[in-house]
């Protein structure tokens, strides 16, 4: 099963790396993963997709949990969350592609953000099935390059990732 991990890190040098090293050494796998600097300057917010059983998904988190930058680690999953994913792609936007692809970006409430000779950039966020089920739905032949950030992810209401 897929689950959302956020983490707070001490922001220096070298964490991220001894995080992929983590999950590296255990033959783990990172789906995605994003890191930037929090409200705290001193702190970083590290979100990482990662799937595995929930025995698996303990072990990481206690592993986690022991490495000396982390701070605290939080799996998203365990409650509730708000996710939401990135995505940039470059379709073509010449003959009948230029209507079906307006319509698209419009029923996924996307926005074109570059038009170009030939060529729509259209932007859409939302959960990851929201963008697979663009991509899916989009003719292939008409995609030219996609681009997507990986989940980001925040507990609902008064659950918060504070030190």
């Amino acid at each position: 099963m897929k689950h959302i991990i956020s983490l707070l890190m001490e922001n220096e040098a070298g964490g991220l790396s001894r995080v992929a090293g983590l999950f590296s050494a255990r033959g783990y796998n990172i789906e995605s993963l994003t890191v930037a600097p929090t409200e705290d300057p001193t702190l970083s917010r590290m979100t990482l997709v990662t799937s595995g059983s929930d025995e698996v998904i303990e072990q990481i988190i206690k592993q986690l949990n022991k490495l000396v930058d982390v701070v605290k680690v939080l799996d998203l999953n365990e409650g509730r969350h708000i996710e939401r994913e990135l995505m940039l792609v470059k379709v073509k936007a010449t003959g009948a592609y230029r209507d079906e692809m307006k319509s698209m970006a419009d029923i996924f409430r996307g926005r074109i953000i570059d038009v170009a000779d030939g060529t729509f950039t259209i932007e859409l966020t939302g959960s990851s099935s929201k963008l697979d089920a663009f991509l899916e739905t989009v003719d292939k032949t008409a995609i030219l390059e996609t681009v997507r950030t990986g989940s980001s992810g925040i507990g609902r209401g008064d659950r918060i990732l504070k030190v």
